[in-house]
């Protein structure tokens, strides 16, 4: 059997690692290969993930960089389809809502090789973000829906795709050594798998305590400062609302110190931009992965418009503030610990009532044992 797993974006790199090494670890006689689109193609951005976590070397890159969507789109599409043709992949395996997520979906299915989706079923209801859109057609043409959370089952059902596991709870572990996995482009599967980004946390968050100096070597103490991250295009690329952000996190700072690693976009836009971070922001690079997870964890705060980080503040316990109008993460503001920017009235209220809405921290196991009875039914 050969699986293909398409990445180009800071949180696929960090999904695949936890999947990447259960499949090794339990599939030894599957091929499994790795497709890196280069959606990120700054090294702080990208290359600096796969030194940390140990992942493997792409066995393909694309190198696609920045440019308009449908042109970055366009070329991954082109490159994967070549590549798909290559190497007759079993399955191809699809992370999250980027371009890259888009452009793999449609190559693999236009090649009629089974799609699976990783954290599918998200919705923020916005069709103007292009992640929306990825999301909603790379759910449409995959084969198998693996969703992070019970939101993500009910979200697909209301748009036609009903045949679901467990009747969409948490499935069980080991589950597929006494049912098989009968699914096809046709009659897609939907299985909650739990959302391996928190397979990826308990790991980070032990290892970053002892491989971090960041707190030590930027003279921080914990829970005196606060965390900012801002990179979507909803937000770095309009001047009007990138100065709406800025004035926010000023006035909410209070004159705090905000850590704030800028994004390469949100660094061209802010450059001509009329206004400007006060003198409490320190701007810095961007930061390796066990670096911001120790920033976070000791932060009093976060400010992002990151859906994985929102996910990960939740699990560490750090009150959020999302820079959006809406989020796909629900279970994160229903607990309390998050808040969208524009409901914030300066406190978080917060519960403890649904801290297992997004599993138990085994998804990895629960996805690679999918994805071996999608395969092994297929080939019987």
């Amino acid at each position: 059997m050969k699986i293909i797993h398409i990445i180009g974006a800071r949180p696929q790199f960090i999904k695949y690692f936890p999947i990447g090494r259960y499949i090794s670890a339990h599939m030894p006689s599957t091929t499994n290969l790795l497709i890196h689109t280069g959606q990120h193609y700054d090294y702080r951005m990208s290359r600096i993930f796969f030194d940390e976590l140990g992942i493997k070397h792409p066995d393909y890159h694309i190198g696609a960089g920045s440019g308009p969507h449908g042109e970055q789109t366009g070329t991954i599409l082109k490159e994967i389809e070549r590549i798909l043709v290559r190497e007759t992949p079993s399955a191809v395996i699809i992370y999250g809502d980027t371009n890259s997520t888009l452009g793999g979906a449609l190559a693999a299915a236009k090649l009629h090789i089974p799609v699976v989706h990783i954290e599918a079923g998200l919705r923020s209801f916005n069709r103007n973000m292009p992640e929306e859109v990825n999301r909603v057609v790379a759910d449409h043409v995959s084969t198998l829906l693996l969703c992070p959370s019970m939101a993500g089952v009910k979200n697909l059902e209301n748009e036609g795709i009903t045949q679901k596991i467990c009747t969409g709870a948490l499935i069980t572990a080991g589950y597929f050594k006494k049912h098989t996995l009968n699914a096809t482009a046709d009659k897609p599967v939907v299985i909650n798998t739990g959302d391996v980004m928190q397979d990826v946390i308990l790991y980070t968050a032990a290892v970053a305590g002892k491989n971090s100096t960041i707190i030590k070597d930027m003279s921080l103490s914990a829970k005196e400062y606060y965390l900012l991250t801002v990179h979507r295009a909803e937000n770095t690329d309009s001047a009007a609302r990138l100065c709406e952000i800025i004035k926010f996190v000023n006035k909410t700072s209070d004159n705090k110190a905000v850590v704030f690693p800028m994004h390469p976009r949100t660094k061209k836009m802010y450059r001509n931009s009329t206004a400007k971070f006060a003198n409490n922001v320190r701007i810095v690079d961007p930061v390796g992965y066990f670096d911001l997870i120790q920033l976070l964890k000791n932060a009093k705060m976060l400010m992002t418009d990151s859906g994985g980080m929102q996910k990960e503040a939740f699990w560490l316990a750090v009150p959020c503030i999302t820079l959006r109008n809406e989020t796909e993460w629900i279970e994160t503001i229903e607990s309390g610990w998050n808040v969208l920017f524009k409901n914030y009235r300066g406190k978080h209220k917060i519960l403890r009532n649904n801290l297992k809405c997004y599993g138990d921290g085994n998804a990895a196991k629960r996805i690679g044992e999918a994805i071996f009875a999608l395969i092994a039914n297929r080939t019987r």
